[in-house]
């Protein structure tokens, strides 16, 4: 497809041009690029999935950038089917609450709502809130469920036309998007011209700290165009003199943060725990290419082993279906080469996702019923975040004999 991907010649953050590669892996499918039966026998787009290093202010990031429309604008990604995450946003909200002091004054605005998961619980405390969700049939369903979302994609025009409709907003969040984005610069630029003088722009993503200690490559996909460190974040919100001036660790996603912004004539102070997390990633030496290439050797020998493990389980004549069809399962199924030759069928508890086949590797998308119809001998946890609680739900398959591959940050049974 002409024009569908464009490769970046300076860094997302600071416009440098000395970007080293550190990881390559491969031409790979898009990974929310679900397929219908009728489409396996159609070609299917490939493209490459590089990270690259910014020898100047440090930002991981892909080089590669697929244009936006082919990835968002029917995107089969729904929070609010898993529980985890639903209690994850219900408390973050009543965090906003209580720390920013909103009422039902307040205006919050969310970038890359999706179906509405984190304004729900706003707006049962009788916030006014918005949503902005490019997915047109997501945003369509969050309508539906009376959380008011806009189906465009975040831009300064945008943020100009909100304001003059709805007000200044207290407080504008990205919640796992902002690392989605190509062009950091009119979103930051958009979200200056949103907040109110002492509104608070809330970042919040996968931590790079926990991308490399837990091996996490597989959260190496097309739409994560960034891998966020802290540093680098403040170089980035500082052309827009804008400052970092706290930041949480938060579970989501095998070890996230959530990052609190403020234009500098904001009263808010700098806490402890921004400094913590400044001293943690030079400890981890985030500012050397060398960390990065260590990382790309982690995830060659993660990848040897996986296929040993399965490779002697097949021979031994076992059973392995897959739990979870996120989007990171496919980085891992495509890089690996794991396809039907190893794996019988994945169960995905969205509706979204059932019936259809895996990207690249063409692997059926089932209901749970499967389950107690074709029990394999083992499960490998693509969803290996959410290990803890899929084994919880899963006790009966356990007791029946079953058993568990956690394929991140190195392959175990259990």
């Amino acid at each position: 497809m002409k024009g569908a991907v464009h490769k970046r010649t300076t860094c997302r953050a600071c416009k440098n041009t000395k970007l080293t590669k550190v990881l390559s892996l491969g031409p790979t499918p898009l990974a929310n690029a679900f397929l219908t039966k009728e489409m396996l026998d159609k070609e299917e787009m490939f493209y490459p999935l590089d990270v690259y290093f910014c020898q100047n202010c440090h930002f991981l990031q892909l080089g590669h950038v697929v244009r936006p429309e082919i990835l968002f604008k029917n995107y089969v990604y729904v929070s609010s089917t898993s529980p985890v995450f639903v209690e994850h946003f219900h408390d973050f909200a009543h965090d906003l609450i209580q720390r920013f002091d909103l009422d039902q004054k307040s205006l919050v605005v969310d970038i890359g709502s999706n179906d509405g998961i984190l304004l729900k619980p706003l707006k049962e405390h009788n916030l006014r809130t918005l949503g902005i969700e490019p997915a047109q049939n997501i945003a369509a369903r969050a309508n539906k469920d009376g959380i008011k979302t806009i189906a465009k994609f975040f831009t300064t025009a945008l943020a100009r036309s909100i304001g003059k409709a709805y007000g200044q907003a207290s407080v504008v969040t990205a919640n796992n998007v902002f690392a989605h984005i190509d062009n950091l610069d009119e979103v930051i630029e958009g979200t200056k011209i949103l907040l109110k003088k002492n509104g608070v722009f809330v970042v919040e993503a996968p931590y790079l700290v926990d991308f490399l200690t837990k091996n996490y490559f597989d959260l190496v996909y097309h739409e994560h165009l960034s891998y966020l460190s802290v540093k680098p974040l403040q170089t980035l919100f500082h052309r827009f003199d804008m400052e970092i001036f706290d930041v949480q660790k938060v579970p989501v996603h095998g070890g996230s943060i959530r990052v609190f912004v403020k234009g500098k004539g904001a009263a808010y102070k700098q806490t402890a725990r921004l400094s913590h997390f400044l001293k943690l990633e030079k400890r981890m030496r985030l500012d050397r290419v060398e960390t990065y290439f260590t990382y790309a050797d982690k995830v060659r020998i993660n990848k040897t082993k996986l296929i040993a493990l399965l490779t002697k389980l097949k021979h031994q004549g076992k059973s392995i279906a897959g739990y979870g069809a996120p989007a990171k399962g496919n980085t891992l199924l495509n890089y690996f080469g794991i396809g039907t030759d190893y794996i019988n069928y994945i169960i995905d508890d969205s509706p979204y996702k059932q019936g259809l086949y895996s990207p690249g590797k063409h692997i059926p998308v089932v209901a749970s019923a499967m389950l107690a119809k074709q029990k394999p001998d083992y499960l490998l946890l693509l969803a290996w975040n959410f290990a803890k609680p899929i084994m919880e739900k899963l006790q009966d398959y356990q007791h029946q004999g079953g058993k568990f591959i956690v394929p991140v940050p190195r392959p175990k049974t259990v």
